[in-house]
């Protein structure tokens, strides 16, 4: 009887698993094709379908070259942001621990901000020293958190030590700037989608599958870490291996998706809990947490482009969303209240 009991709820929470990820795709589905019609100029869905299938050519720069690019890019920077996200804050046992609070996105704007302003470098350039500049500067604060043994709270606090230095260099940096570049800064620490190149998208597209296929296998051990290190190792986990493979594969998909998006604030901060609202704690929330970080982007995108009288980047409305949850997490700490 208990044994039929367990049984059948197990069997309830993955059928409730296994449709909420079909809701979510689906949603990513209307969001994409919502994104490749709906513009300056809006199309209906089956001259979308058509265009993609290549039985109509009429409209084919604006629906493949442009919105298509645009709409794909949101996509996988989404599903970076959002399951590295995840990964840190549960890494980390804390939702404050997001890569965009905690410093490791920020050396990829660091970076950016000076190959823009100080070198004049294209955007393809720009992005290769966004990446490097984004792991090295991920292991600089992993290195300092590592000092005398693994620390959560010392990560935590040198992450946003970092972060303050870096927004502190950047700020300098902008006032020194000839006047002319940094509008172009401003635009890609804003985190949006425009001028996105088609070239740019295969990397990505590598990036992004690797790195999520890395994070889903790993997704059990990620959990078992999330309870402790002693009970993680009588599992059986490799404490130092795993937590080592998770940062390197979450701060690789950060520092891709940052080097062409620029950082689209609050994706990785938001993502993660509203999985966990969705599925609960049970079991790993890598995949739920991508699809919803590609949502977000998608929806951010749709409403900066169409639904405000003036044009926002991505970025701006996403941190419009993040702001309050960030606000609340803060004062339910400080009521003494257990963290959403």
């Amino acid at each position: 009887m208990m044994k039929d009991y367990l049984f059948n709820g197990i069997e309830k929470r993955k059928r409730k698993y296994r449709a909420l990820i079909y809701v979510l795709v689906a949603i990513l589905l209307i969001m994409f094709f919502v994104s490749l019609s709906i513009g300056d100029k809006t199309y209906s869905f089956s001259t979308v379908i058509k265009t993609l299938l290549g039985t109509s050519s009429d409209h084919a720069f604006i629906i493949k070259k442009l919105r298509l690019t645009r709409a794909v890019t949101g996509i996988l920077a989404g599903m970076a942001f959002g399951a590295a996200g995840y990964t840190f804050q549960t890494l980390l046992g804390t939702p404050l621990a997001s890569p965009d609070i905690i410093g490791v996105s920020s050396g990829s704007t660091v970076a950016a901000v000076f190959s823009i302003l100080v070198l004049h470098l294209n955007r393809g350039v720009v992005s290769l020293i966004a990446v490097a500049a984004g792991i090295c500067s991920a292991a600089l604060i992993y290195r300092l958190s590592n000092v005398n043994g693994f620390s959560q709270n010392r990560l935590i606090l040198t992450g946003i030590g970092v972060q303050a230095f870096f927004a502190a260099l950047i700020n300098w940096m902008l006032l020194k700037a000839a006047e002319y570049d940094v509008p172009t800064a401003m635009r890609w620490m804003a985190g949006n989608l425009n001028g996105i190149v088609t070239e740019s998208l295969p990397l990505l597209c590598i990036v992004v599958a690797a790195g999520l296929t890395g994070l889903i296998l790993l997704g059990e051990n990620l959990k078992s870490l999330s309870l402790g290190d002693a009970y993680a190792t009588v599992l059986g986990v490799n404490v130092n291996l795993v937590r080592g493979g998770l940062i390197i594969i979450s701060v690789m998909l950060i520092s891709f998706a940052t080097a062409i998006t620029g950082p689209i604030a609050a994706v990785s901060f938001l993502a993660g809990p509203i999985a966990a609202r969705l599925f609960g704690n049970n079991r790993s929330n890598v995949l739920p947490a991508a699809l919803i970080g590609a949502i977000l982007v998608l929806f951010g995108d749709f409403v900066g482009e169409n639904l405000l009288v003036t044009r926002y980047p991505v970025g701006v409305i996403t941190g419009m969303l993040g702001a309050p949850y960030l606000i609340y997490l803060l004062i339910k700490q400080n009521a003494g209240g257990k963290s959403a």
